[in-house]
């Protein structure tokens, strides 16, 4: 039962009463909207209809039924999107077994109860793309989900949003045995020693595998094509390790590559043109500003950290200036949290962007909002405030690039996922309710294990279970 006190908590039934009594039209009044793709306008409102965003400006009218959302002196910003993520999927992050473990979904283990969605809901995130570890060559099938929390896992999932594969270089997958423990990351008991064990073998891992794609498409095109002329063959035995390889041959899905050095970079990008494919994006990608032009030129986007580095070796030739500086090299450039704690203040990781590379307010903003929006295919629907988009949202009390701000409220399609005031409002009841269960819980106990308020352990009071647990991982 890991962190079962958290399941107790007011945070986990607050959203779904705000949701379920939000209207349908509501009239936000008086903010200044910093729309990142249109500019900003003081004293700005926005009126939302049936989850879309129908009008924009100084002097909107007000529908009879609209409920109104007094934001003066507030700041209202598109809601915040994550291009890497792995939330919503503890314990089922890397098949660590394989190499090319293309074959697993991770939209199969969405668990849309963790609390994580409802802490990044609380840091203005509406979007996170959810992505496997970094175990194999060519990890699983990713997932685009809008955090509704209090909604199944299969109604979390971003209608419309191309699906993408996750790969990695480096020292994760030539990692022998890829143990228990490491980067945080890594799940399951440790593993027998597994080809590859370098970064050559890495590349030829990716490259084998599309090559037998291709083999594989070239099958199933020449059936389709005696169907169509009327014979009745056999069809080609169906691999689901090589089904969604053919799809991101024929662009029906996005590659999301976690790389750090520059030489692989140019060593991806070099199969992919070899193998006629795109890398969507190149994730971590911490020398990316050595390789920006050729970033560029392939085609693809880098969604980095804004200052991440020196956790291990590869990872030691970063530079605070690698966001503005893509940036200025023509790469789409985003954001991104990799950690369930960082994704709950995006905003003031692009705040540093800034600060270490001079870039402007709307080009910090874009990095959280538009720019992932456009890397994982869904720019047309969210990542910006405008007509006719849905109404991802996020109202701030203060400007969203200070370290004071805090969300106010955030809506995802128009629905009220998170309201401060109400959140702090229930806290006490919720308080109490939890203190009667763990009552509850303590006397059904047996002997000797029962915990006191202090919560450490009546037959040891020194201990403190959570630092056993601490040291036992």
């Amino acid at each position: 039962m890991k962190n079962r006190g958290w399941f107790l908590t007011p945070i986990l039934v607050l959203p779904l009463t705000v949701m379920a009594a939000q209207p349908e039209t509501i009239l936000i009044r008086n903010a200044t909207v910093m729309t990142v793709t249109k500019g900003t306008i003081q004293n700005g409102s926005v009126l939302v209809q049936n989850g879309k965003i129908a009008a924009i400006g100084k002097n909107v009218s007000a529908p009879a039924d609209a409920t109104i959302v007094d934001a003066t002196a507030k700041f209202l910003i598109p809601g915040i999107i994550d291009c890497h993520s792995h939330t919503a999927i503890e314990g089922s992050v890397n098949e660590g077994t394989v190499s090319d473990s293309s074959m697993v979904d991770i939209k199969d283990v969405l668990n849309p109860t963790d609390i994580n969605i409802y802490r990044a809901l609380a840091g203005g995130l509406t979007v996170s793309n959810v992505l496997h570890g970094s175990a194999n060559a060519i990890g699983g099938q990713t997932v685009v989900i809008k955090l509704r929390w209090g909604k199944t896992a299969q109604e979390m999932l971003f209608e419309g949003a191309t699906p993408g594969i996750k790969f990695a270089l480096g020292e994760n997958p030539k990692r022998q045995g890829y143990p228990t423990q490491g980067f945080g990351l890594n799940q399951g008991a440790a593993q027998e020693r597994r080809y590859p064990g370098t970064r050559l073998g890495v590349e030829e891992v990716i490259r084998q595998s599309f090559t037998e794609a291709k083999m594989y498409q070239a099958e199933w095109k020449a059936y389709n094509e005696k169907v169509a002329r009327g014979e009745h063959p056999i069809p080609p035995r169906k691999d689901l390790r090589l089904e969604p390889l053919v799809e991101v041959l024929e662009g029906k899905r996005y590659v999301h590559a976690h790389c750090y050095r520059a030489d692989e970079i140019l060593m991806l990008i070099r199969v992919a043109d070899e193998m006629g494919f795109k890398i969507r994006t190149f994730q971590h990608v911490l020398e990316g500003y050595k390789v920006a032009k050729e970033i560029a030129a392939h085609g693809g986007s880098a969604s980095t950290f804004s200052d991440w580095w020196s956790y291990k070796i590869e990872a030691y030739d970063a530079s605070p200036y690698n966001a503005a500086i893509m940036t200025k090299k023509g790469v789409v450039v985003s954001l991104n949290s990799d950690s369930d704690e960082l994704q709950r203040h995006l905003n003031l990781e692009a705040a540093k962007t800034m600060r270490y590379g001079g870039l402007s307010e709307d080009e910090a903003l874009a990095m959280v909002t538009i720019n992932p929006a456009k890397q994982l295919g869904i720019d047309d629907k969210v990542g910006s405030i405008e007509v006719g988009k849905s109404a991802d949202m996020v109202l701030f009390d203060k400007h969203p690039l200070s370290n004071f701000s805090k969300p106010q409220k955030v809506w995802i399609d128009g629905h009220e996922y998170f309201d401060r005031e109400k959140d702090i409002e229930t806290r006490p009841e919720f308080e109490k309710k939890k203190k009667a269960l763990e009552d509850k819980e303590a006397a059904a106990a047996p002997q000797g294990r029962r915990r006191n308020g202090s919560g450490t352990s009546e037959a040891n009071p020194t201990v403190d279970p959570k630092q056993n647990r601490e040291e036992g991982k």
